[in-house]
């Protein structure tokens, strides 16, 4: 297994970039991800409750730590205006040592 598996690129969606800017600024904040991007406008296509949906929302791209996901979704999901908020995580397995360094060390406990 890779040395990269502790760290995780997640996938989140938000109603509008507004929730997106405030969940994405939490999660920096409490040190339960590195860095956030967020892409303010995407369109959705999926079923709810037996109806077939469209919707305008925000994507957010976190990275953080394999032992923090538990602590982001649970955080995700309180702040969340969705019941059911789409949070996918992904293992990183490559990339820029240097990068990964500051990603580890931005959300340890002790930063």
């Amino acid at each position: 297994m890779s040395e990269m598996s502790d760290l995780r690129w997640v996938y989140l969606t938000a109603a509008d970039h507004n929730e997106a800017l405030r969940l994405g600024r939490v999660l920096v904040e409490e040190r339960l991800a590195a860095c956030v991007n967020i892409l303010p406008a995407m369109t959705s296509i999926y079923w709810w409750q037996g109806v077939l949906e469209t919707a305008h929302e925000a994507v957010l791209i976190a990275k953080t730590r394999a032992e923090a996901l538990p602590a982001l979704i649970e955080r995700v999901k309180a702040l969340h205006s969705y019941d059911t908020p789409c949070v996918l995580a992904l293992p990183i397995l490559e990339g820029n040592p240097d990068y990964l360094a500051w990603l580890r060390r931005e959300t340890s406990p002790a930063s």
